[in-house]
């Protein structure tokens, strides 16, 4: 089972990742994210985007192995970083929560907390800590 939730975890960052590689590319999708001031993101903003789509391939590869599908890291370790990264998550639906943008707040706000669920389960259901 954690194979199958951190494969669907995966796919919303895979849509997470478009999403932003279409904001780099000028659509005026901007209301959805970085406070949704924009509907086209200035350059500052698109340089943020990038970093946001290596993010989402890293938290993926963090997911996989939580889910023991892929081996990068030590699994405790591994353990441990998909549980912070479950944290973090929620952290960021917490700040789309307050977004002064609404678009924002329903798509981000929803999204980073079905992740933060996801990841979490896949943290859980990885091996025993020690």
């Amino acid at each position: 089972m954690p194979a199958i939730v951190a494969s669907i975890a995966c796919l919303i960052l895979l849509g997470l990742a478009v999403l932003q590689a279409a904001l780099i590319g000028g659509a005026p999708l901007g209301r959805f994210v970085w406070g949704g001031q924009h509907d086209v993101l200035p350059v500052p903003l698109r340089s943020r985007s990038r970093l946001a789509i290596v993010a989402y391939v890293v938290a993926s590869l963090i997911i996989l192995q939580g889910a023991q599908v892929i081996e990068i890291l030590p699994e405790l370790f591994g353990q441990i970083v998909t549980f912070v990264l479950a944290a973090g998550f929620f952290a960021n639906f917490v700040f789309s929560a307050i977004s002064p943008s609404s678009s924002e707040r329903y798509l981000m706000g929803g999204t980073s907390l079905a992740l933060a669920a996801l990841t979490l389960i896949v943290a859980i259901a990885g091996p025993a800590l020690g």
